[in-house]
């Protein structure tokens, strides 16, 4: 059956850094994965000895690489957590990482199949919300769990995935309510978009314009360019003929190219706009100066908000040896992703992905009974307890509907500094 949209109830101001949270209910079913009897080799008893392993999709390589390094040891620093609970849970977590890569140089075509020949029972990616709509159908017809701790697309909350695919962020839904409204709100009345032609890319495009449009502006201009272009002088030259008051970027690193470009021909920096897919530290990319004032919208919390994980992220990082992170984006959703498939997996007493799917919602909090608790031991004791474990994220409460996409999420909102990194935006 194909999954139903779920209704978009309202966006509430929190506190602090700026940022809206999402509530939201399925306006309709969905098939949800039945397990079958599981045999000796996927199944135990609750408390019992679980072998559970999973595998990465994250970008290794292509124009979301700046993603990989917090996805990957948000991954790895959830795993070091859980295996560390070995002795009490009974659960043990193997991680096989594989390289998304990007719709250019298709690393996923070679990678997916290798990490379903290892008998992953999820496989946590990809960032790029293209990229996992080309491999989706793949993994959810093995019979694994895919779950994102960076799609947005609209396009998976009705997706046929035979109730086997889950995301950690929130949709763009969110994200272009609060990215159009945002920039009403500094006061532009026309606006111009450089989009990417992906299935992330225009969606998001849309509900920017929606809600910019709905909060009495005009998008003036959008111009398209495809996974993989190189140059965008066309695109730019639509765009600034428009003459909008400001630019929203809808892109992932092609920013590197199109930013220069806009800023050298007189555009100023404070009237551009960027999204989840190019918010990065462009210090060590542009000389001093040229972003100052420009900002951008991502889901999820600041540093700021998280700062006790990030802190326990950084003395994970510097322990293992890895070089230290410089953007922690889509860490938190990562982390959570693995504690939410490793719970599902204790609380069925499984490592089948079906019987972990058909968990994921409950132990997220979904079905509106269980226990709040916030890192894997305390859920895990819930559970091997008898009860029935709500796991409230660092990410967010994350909180699955019945289609796989979490009910609550936060969208900061950002300003960009002379060094060319950003703070959260003050107001």
């Amino acid at each position: 059956m194909v999954r139903s949209r779920k209704a978009l109830l309202g966006a509430v101001a929190l506190a602090g850094a700026t940022a809206l949270v999402l509530a939201g209910c399925a306006s309709g079913g969905t098939d949800t994965a039945e397990s079958e009897e599981p045999d000796d080799s996927t199944s135990a008893e609750v408390g019992g000895d679980l072998a559970l392993k999973i595998g990465t999709a994250l970008p290794v390589t292509g124009s979301l690489a700046f993603l990989g390094p917090p996805e990957i040891e948000g991954v790895n620093y959830a795993q070091s957590l859980i295996n560390e609970y070995t002795e009490t849970s009974g659960l043990e977590l193997d991680v096989v990482h594989g390289d998304s890569g990007d719709l250019d140089n298709k690393a996923y075509e070679t990678e997916i199949p290798r990490l379903l020949s290892e008998n992953v029972s999820a496989i946590v990616g990809a960032a790029s919300s293209g990229v996992s709509l080309q491999f989706i159908d793949q993994v959810v017809g093995a019979g694994v769990v895919q779950i994102s701790p960076a799609n947005t697309s609209d396009a998976f909350t009705t997706y046929d995935d035979n109730g086997l695919y889950f995301r950690t962020a929130p949709s763009d839904v969110l994200q272009g309510d609060v990215h159009g409204n945002f920039v009403a709100e500094q006061g532009y009345q026309t606006l111009g978009l450089i989009v990417l032609n992906d299935a992330y890319g225009t969606g998001l495009a849309s509900y920017i314009t929606e809600a910019f449009e709905n909060a009495g502006g005009e998008v003036v201009a959008s111009a398209t360019f495809n996974p993989g272009d190189t140059t965008f002088d066309s695109q730019i030259s639509e765009v600034l003929a428009a003459d909008p008051d400001a630019i929203s970027l809808i892109t992932f690193d092609e920013a590197k190219v199109i930013v220069p470009n806009l800023v050298s021909q007189g555009f100023p920096a404070e009237d551009l706009f960027f999204v989840d897919g190019n918010m990065a530290s462009y210090e060590a990319d542009f000389d001093p100066g040229t972003l100052t004032g420009a900002k951008g919208t991502y889901p999820g919390p600041t540093p700021d908000q998280v700062q006790e994980f990030v802190e326990g992220l950084d003395a994970y990082v510097e322990e293992s040896g890895a070089d230290a992170l410089s953007d922690y984006t889509y860490a938190p959703e990562a982390f959570d992703a693995v504690n939410l498939i490793a719970l599902a997996s204790l609380a069925s007493g499984s490592t089948d992905p079906a019987d972990i799917a058909a968990k994921l919602q409950e132990v997220s909090g979904g079905t509106g009974d269980g226990e709040k608790c916030e890192t894997f031991a305390a859920c895990a004791d819930i559970i091997l307890d008898g009860g029935t474990a709500d796991y409230d994220g660092v990410s967010s409460p994350v909180t699955f509907d019945d289609v796989g996409d979490p009910t609550e999420g936060m969208i900061n909102i950002y300003e960009y500094q002379d060094d060319n990194t950003y703070v959260p935006y003050e107001g």
